[in-house]
């Protein structure tokens, strides 16, 4: 069973009151061909509630404003040290280690998002060499004319034999906060919403060396939806199951209690390590030497260990999630909301499976057995009947994660902004967020369905 605190419970409570986060229209499903087996897709839905947007190429990190920092072209275009503009000191909050760090800057230029958004969540793909590390920060513009201050989304790196990754509390201007991952506006009612946004990167290394991180994609993905409790029932439009590997969570209860109190925890690792070795990735046996021996599983361990916010002090962290997927070879990943299951559709229709968030009580999801305020499942397709296909990581063993779930069930669960509690409490649902990863280079049928749900 996930932990019951398994997912921001501070945020779940703080934004209750708010807006919840949006989600994509399915306006272009059907660019994906349908294989043998598939209905029509559903109609589209009338508009888009997300905007999302990545700086990839060599054109795009040549149109930001850089000090010190280069871009590369080549197979996959990235932003690097080119020189360095000076050295500063770094004390990290999680071991009290202070060191100085040569470092470049680059920042975005302006991206008015196509969605005024009560939230922001950023996303980035990238190579931090030991000695190496990256902090991405947020600025953006309100509808009132103002702008927020630069906010931390994270400082971030690969390992963590140099700065404890980890995400910044206790950022505030009294109109916006940033909680854990996610920029919130901190009064959605009010009207107030952020326009258009920056980012900017700072990359850092041991002073004195030739040392780079390389950055593939920084991006972010803009919402805004009204508050619901219930979505409606979208019309199946796929029958398909992707072999995705099957990891239970729950065979590491008790280990390495330092990363999330161990395994009852570790959704979101767990997951994301399935679709990384559906992706034919895995860590090498150099990688999981530090691993003690015997343990089933121990690429779990290790997706737990290389996604742990030291913050949150929890591994549940989105965009830590989605960089650390995108560490292994020519991977790409984001976080971003989807719609409704006809947008998950297209995407296991292009055979790629999707990572969702989504929080319930025990009576709300038949055959689960289990309620939680926060959990990640991996959906890897739909029956005939249009139910969902989950490999839910909250299983007693690895044999026992294919879950098939009612569709219009897990669909409001996951879909909606508003939930009551066991006590009646009223609670925030994630509004759609999800984890998509996909290869640098993907099929033609799986750009085209990336493409038309605006993440590629």
């Amino acid at each position: 069973m996930p932990s019951p605190t398994s997912r921001r419970t501070v945020l779940t409570a703080a934004i209750a009151a708010a807006a919840g986060a949006g989600a994509v229209s399915s306006a272009a499903s059907a660019a994906a061909a349908a294989p043998s087996g598939t209905r029509p897709p559903a109609p589209a839905a009338a508009a888009s509630l997300v905007d999302n947007h990545a700086w990839t190429t060599y054109t795009d990190w040549r149109c930001g404003s850089g000090a010190g920092t280069r871009a590369t072209a080549g197979r996959r275009a990235g932003l690097v040290i080119g020189h360095s503009l000076g050295s500063t000191d770094y004390t990290d909050p999680h071991t009290g280690t202070t060191a100085a760090w040569e470092y470049a800057t680059w920042t975005s230029p302006v991206h008015r998002s196509a969605v005024p958004a009560t939230e922001v969540i950023a996303s980035w793909n990238a190579d931090t060499p030991a000695g190496t590390w990256i902090q991405i920060e947020l600025r953006g513009s309100y509808s009132d004319g103002t702008e927020t201050p630069w906010y931390v989304m994270g400082r971030w790196a690969a390992g963590d034999g140099d700065i404890r990754r980890t995400s910044v509390d206790d950022q505030s201007d009294g109109k916006s906060s940033i909680w854990t991952d996610t920029f919130s506006v901190d009064d959605a009612a009010s009207g107030l919403r952020l326009l258009s946004y920056r980012l900017r990167l700072t990359l850092y290394r041991t002073p004195g060396t030739r040392l780079t991180p390389t950055v593939w994609r920084l991006g972010a993905m803009a919402s805004d939806i009204p508050d619901r409790f219930t979505v409606p029932a979208s019309v199946p439009g796929l029958v398909r199951e992707l072999a995705v590997p099957r990891f239970s969570q729950n065979v590491h209860v008790g280990q390495y209690p330092e990363y999330d109190n161990g395994g009852e925890a570790w959704c979101s690792p767990t997951s994301s390590q399935m679709i990384i070795e559906y992706w034919g990735r895995k860590p090498s046996a150099d990688d999981l030497a530090w691993v003690k021996p015997g343990l089933e599983d121990p690429q779990v361990c290790h997706a737990a260990r290389f996604t742990y916010d030291n913050q949150y002090e929890g591994c549940g962290n989105w965009p830590f999630n989605a960089a650390y997927a995108a560490t292994y070879e020519d991977m790409s990943a984001m976080v971003t909301r989807l719609g409704s299951l006809s947008d998950l559709e297209t995407l296991v229709r292009a055979g790629i499976p999707v990572i969702t968030s989504q929080s319930f009580l025990k009576t709300e999801l038949t055959g689960a057995g289990y309620g939680t305020s926060g959990h990640l499942m991996t959906v890897i397709g739909f029956t005939e009947d249009g139910d969902v296909i989950a490999n839910d990581p909250a299983s007693p063993s690895d044999e026992a994660v294919r879950r098939v779930y009612l569709r219009h069930e897990w669909e409001t669960i996951w879909l909606r902004t508003k939930r009551y509690d066991a006590n009646g409490q009223v609670r925030s649902g994630t509004g759609g967020v999800c984890y998509v990863y996909w290869p640098a280079d993907p099929a033609p049928s799986q750009r085209r369905a990336l493409k038309s749900l605006g993440l590629l």
